[in-house]
């Protein structure tokens, strides 16, 4: 596997990986990532459940928690650090905020168009940009905007498939269609990107369903400078959910991938269970929203509480909560070490490179 560069920085193993809130991806999985070469992520959802110095101040609580998490980080590794932030979040501008002040070597920001994120930044800030996108047309838009408005391109731009866990940027209905498959992606965004080389060059990263090292080695051949992952790092020993939440991944079957709809507004890929049968019977209603965590989810019509669904899970308690997961996250079959995981990655790249030589 080459290195390759997003900005001045040189990524030595071409694997980012993905932010999962709340709280599974922090500074245990994002510094044991970086410290193999890679880009870890911590994920800024939900941080104001899990630190909780002031008391009934979420959205403070937020800011301290992501603060603490970078510095933890930091004390783990020398390795690259990124933040993913969602542009729904009704926090998105005081994370950005907060991981541009404290450093943050990255942000990587989806669940909607990040278009102002460059007006963050600083006359001394570090920390490079990458919005997450699902289509070639979304790259355009952004690159567009914020060469227009700030006279800034990004400085990679992640694409995610319909097979990736989580929130997805795509209809119902364009999850299982060809046309929107990350193979059709990547050659489209990688051509879009490559209209502003002469002014810089924007790497594109494969993220969604990309589960071993000759998926990385296709994209790669397509046209991408790296891939994301995150469903492979969730059943690691440096993984900061419970041990309960790995066991998920690890007894799931394919049958068990399912697509749910999401107080957010957008489809989602998550692990059927108990709990998710238990929404769709009406059970679930919140009664109250004390978070105002995502700009677009109304409590009054919503089916159940997000974050708190999400902060149930990542503690264990998986009859009040689930996991969301990546289509191929059901191969999972045993717990391992971050190191473990990558040095099988790096086999089957190898392995598959001198099979198409």
């Amino acid at each position: 596997m080459r290195s390759f560069f997003i900005g001045n920085r040189e990524i030595c193993l071409p694997i980012i990986q993905g932010g999962m809130g709340v709280g599974i991806s922090l500074s245990g999985l994002a510094s044991a990532v970086a410290n193999e070469g890679g880009i870890g992520v911590i994920s800024c959802a939900g941080l104001g459940l899990l630190y909780k110095q002031n008391s009934g101040d979420y959205l403070k609580n937020c800011i301290w928690g992501l603060k603490e998490e970078l510095r933890k980080a930091r004390e783990k590794t020398r390795g690259i650090i990124g933040v993913n932030i969602m542009v729904a979040l009704s926090n998105y501008a005081d994370m950005v905020r907060t991981a541009i002040t404290e450093k943050a070597d990255i942000i990587f920001a989806g669940a909607g168009l990040p278009l102002d994120l460059p007006s963050f930044l600083t006359d001394d800030s570090k920390t490079l940009l990458a919005p997450i996108v699902s289509s070639a047309r979304a790259a355009k838009i952004l690159c567009d905007k914020w060469s227009a408005n700030y006279n800034y391109l990004p400085d990679a731009i992640v694409v995610e498939g319909p097979k990736a866990g989580g929130h997805l940027g795509f209809k119902r209905e364009q999850i299982e269609d060809e046309d929107h498959s990350l193979e059709r992606l990547i050659p489209e965004v990688v051509a879009a990107a490559s209209r502003y080389s002469d002014r810089k060059t924007i790497p594109v990263i494969a993220a969604g369903g990309i589960s071993t090292g000759e998926d990385i080695l296709r994209f790669i051949r397509l046209g991408a400078r790296g891939v994301q992952m995150g469903s492979i790092f969730v059943p690691t020993d440096e993984c900061d959910a419970s041990p309960v939440f790995k066991q998920v991944y690890i007894n799931s079957s394919q049958e068990d991938m399912m697509i749910i709809q999401s107080p957010v507004g957008m489809p989602g890929r998550a692990i059927d269970g108990e709990f998710i049968r238990s929404v769709n019977e009406g059970r679930e209603k919140p009664k109250g929203c004390p978070y105002r965590c995502i700009k677009t989810c109304d409590y009054t019509k919503s089916p159940y509480c997000i974050i708190r669904a999400l902060y149930n899970a990542f503690k264990g308690n998986m009859d009040k909560g689930y996991a969301f997961a990546g289509a191929n996250a059901y191969l999972a079959d045993k717990i391992s070490s971050v190191k473990e995981v990558i040095a099988k990655l790096k086999d089957e790249f190898e392995t598959a490179r001198k099979k198409k030589q």
